[in-house]
């Protein structure tokens, strides 16, 4: 905070402070002696007046102690700006002990998983208990809590090895999780022009099994020699040292549909899982990853396995 927010903050809760102190002096007015009238406010009602009476000592004194309270809050806490306080408290350093403290607690568990290699840790129920509130905690508000993804962001359940984009082997996972990707699709639109987009689009059905025109088709297959090839294979099934989609199943990323492809193609696209190393440590990814791995560990046994992401 800046000094001169600090400043403006300390100010307006002492100036509010005296100025409890002088309205309960003010209001506080010593009661008559015995026998002497009583001051009326000047409010009668059916006969009865209301008297100004001063207020009941226990109630004055309690007011008191509560700005004296205040006062010993403010100089043992950080309520006047930057002033720490004499205890140095902040929500900071408790956010930091609280999370030493649960650190310690949970730290020999994942230590424990950590030496189990991640196929066999994959099958261990316990351990996919807590890998599941891990990546419902860190990745389902991208992924979905059921892992089947969502537009933007790749299903992670219930794939076959080449369906993968980074790889879907236990090391594959890891470096995904640990280091984060980046996927980069370059916009064609002024490369292709209006023409040459449909036709790639049409030939892009082609190889997903759809029906097009087939003199788009071919027109399109020669555009895609030339534009597409280096990056998603001359066959359409992606190149995983690149991050490129595999073109011939169902697992769209961005939309299966001619509208979604279309616009891939003219725009490009531009994709990034951020690296959780840092954030959850190699334990907990160690974990997840586990997790991740076993959500494809049925696949083949599967018919609906390659079902379709995001269309």
């Amino acid at each position: 905070m800046s000094s001169g927010w600090s400043w403006y903050i300390s100010i307006i809760v002492i100036a509010n402070i005296l100025a409890c102190i002088w309205l309960i002096r003010w209001t506080a007015k010593k009661r008559p002696g015995e026998g002497a009238a009583h001051e009326t406010t000047g409010h009668t009602w059916d006969g009865l007046s209301e008297l100004n009476q001063p207020m009941p000592r226990w109630w004055l004194w309690l007011f008191y102690a509560t700005i004296v309270w205040g006062l010993i809050y403010l100089a043992l806490y950080p309520g006047l700006g930057a002033y720490s306080g004499l205890l140095n408290w902040s929500q900071y350093s408790q956010y930091d002990e609280e999370v030493a403290q649960i650190e310690a607690e949970v730290a020999p568990l994942f230590s424990r998983y950590a030496e189990i290699d991640i196929p066999e840790l994959a099958r261990n129920d316990e351990a996919m208990q807590t890998g599941r509130r891990l990546f419902a905690n860190n990745c389902a508000v991208c992924h979905g809590t059921d892992a089947r993804g969502r537009p933007g962001f790749p299903r992670l359940a219930e794939l076959a090895e080449e369906d993968w984009t980074w790889g879907g082997s236990p090391e594959d996972l890891y470096q995904s999780i640990d280091e984060g990707r980046q996927g980069v699709m370059p916009g064609l639109g002024s490369a292709l022009g209006e023409d040459g987009m449909e036709a790639v689009t049409a030939y892009v059905f082609h190889l997903n099994g759809r029906d097009a025109p087939a003199e788009q088709v071919e027109r399109g297959g020669e555009l895609y020699q030339q534009q597409c090839r280096a990056c998603h294979g001359e066959d359409g099934k992606g190149m995983r040292s690149m991050g490129a989609p595999n073109l011939t199943n169902d697992l769209w990323i961005y939309g299966g549909h001619r509208e979604a492809i279309e616009y891939s193609i003219r725009e490009g696209r531009s994709g990034r899982m951020p690296a959780q190393g840092h954030i959850l440590g190699e334990d907990r990814v160690h974990l997840l990853a586990a997790y991740i791995y076993s959500l494809s560990l049925d696949v083949g046994e599967n018919d609906d396995g390659n079902t379709a992401n995001n269309e």
